[in-house]
């Protein structure tokens, strides 16, 4: 009984896995640099920021 669930389960789960439409490795490649590119310059102008911050809370001090 508990078996045929699991069973009916992981069937069904094959089965939507091969409708899902996945992208291609070089749409993959495309997307992942754009997240490490984003994530350099987020991480430049955050530094960027807490640099001239730090600089004006030492300032008014």
């Amino acid at each position: 009984m508990f078996y045929y669930k699991i069973r009916d389960y992981i069937i069904e789960s094959v089965n939507e896995l091969k409708k899902v439409n996945w992208i291609s490795l070089k749409e993959t490649q495309r997307l992942t640099i754009n997240v490490i590119l984003f994530s350099i310059l987020f991480a430049i102008i955050y530094g960027i920021l807490d640099f001239i911050f730090s600089r004006i809370i030492l300032f008014i001090r």
